[in-house]
């Protein structure tokens, strides 16, 4: 078997053995809770989700921006969603190079700037998101000391990030590859650490990340469990913290177990906690995926070899 298919088996395997196992334990809840969603709930959770991704899709349509490449919301939002369908079906979060293949073909970018721009995001999205999950903590009630090394470490990786940026943004090498690194820090420092990107990425993320919270609030309201927004908060943060390491394509079982955990250790039952946390990811995918498919067809069939070629590493004419 060729090694990137069975890369991407075990991780798919991984993901449904998670996913199986919490499931297995609460099948009877989960198909009755499923007989009685309610759309009070539900509507306003996939509400929240949608404007979710059109807020991502301003946010990178900003970050394109500050590194000179001009592109309109709905194409900065069918990147994000295309990446993101990709990275369901892709481990390693490899779905994250479909961006810059599609800004290549679209002739707005190299790969290098390509490149910078997803870091960016990223750092943006961690770096919020651990900061959340900091001001939640104080909130919720014996919390295990393995929660708060999940949002410290990320947040030292992100001071570690801002102090290489500010010590090699100006740095120049005769080297060819190393010209490209430097150059790509500059690039992220410029883009992102003057004081107009910090506020306005940094508002941007939060709002976004509220809308990811409310969507899981509603699921939460949706099966009658009382949780207080602070122990949603923190669940959200840790299970897309979790989520971020890429053990399984789209965090799909980490993210579940982790946010269940979460609600388990908040005083929420187990059964219910497994089904908010499986409901809410499964909400969450799909209206991902759907976002995903729309804008394939909204920039063409050739999308589709760029997902190709980001599962197999390599970009266009064998980059």
């Amino acid at each position: 078997m060729d090694r990137r298919v069975s890369i991407l088996v075990v991780s798919a395997v991984l993901a449904g053995g998670i996913i199986a196992f919490m499931l297995l334990r609460v099948w009877d809840d989960l198909l009755l809770a499923i007989e009685h969603w309610n759309p009070l709930f539900l509507l306003p959770a996939i509400a929240f989700s949608t404007a979710g991704w059109w807020l991502r899709g301003g946010r990178y349509r900003s970050i394109l921006g500050s590194l000179g490449i001009r592109a309109g919301l709905a194409f900065s939002t069918a990147c994000v969603l295309i990446s993101q369908t990709a990275n369901l079906i892709i481990p390693a979060r490899l779905g994250d190079l479909v961006r810059i293949f599609i800004l290549k073909h679209e002739n707005l970018s190299g790969y290098p700037t390509g490149i910078s721009s997803i870091v960016i995001e990223r750092f943006f999205d961690i770096l919020t998101v651990a900061i959340l999950g900091l001001l939640a903590i104080p909130f919720v009630l014996g919390v295990p000391s393995w929660v708060y090394y999940t949002i410290v470490v990320p947040l030292g990786i992100c001071g570690a990030f801002v102090l290489v940026l500010l010590a090699l943004g100006k740095v120049q090498s005769g080297n060819r590859i190393l010209a490209i690194l430097f150059s790509m820090i500059h690039e992220i420092r410029k883009a992102s650490l003057t004081l107009r990107a910090v506020l306005g990425l940094s508002g941007l993320s939060l709002v976004i990340w509220a809308t990811d919270v409310f969507t899981t609030l509603s699921i939460a309201l949706m099966f009658g469990a009382e949780i207080s927004l602070a122990v949603v908060l923190l669940a959200v943060v840790v299970g897309n913290l979790f989520k971020a390491v890429p053990i399984t394509p789209g965090g799909i079982g980490t993210y579940e177990a982790a946010v269940a955990v979460i609600l388990v250790l908040s005083g929420t039952g187990q059964a219910t906690a497994t089904l908010i946390a499986v409901s809410d990811h499964l909400v969450k995918n799909i209206i991902t995926a759907v976002g995903g498919i729309l804008s394939i067809r909204l920039l063409g069939g050739w999308v589709v070899d760029a997902i190709r070629d980001a599962f197999r590493g390599k970009g266009e004419a064998g980059a």
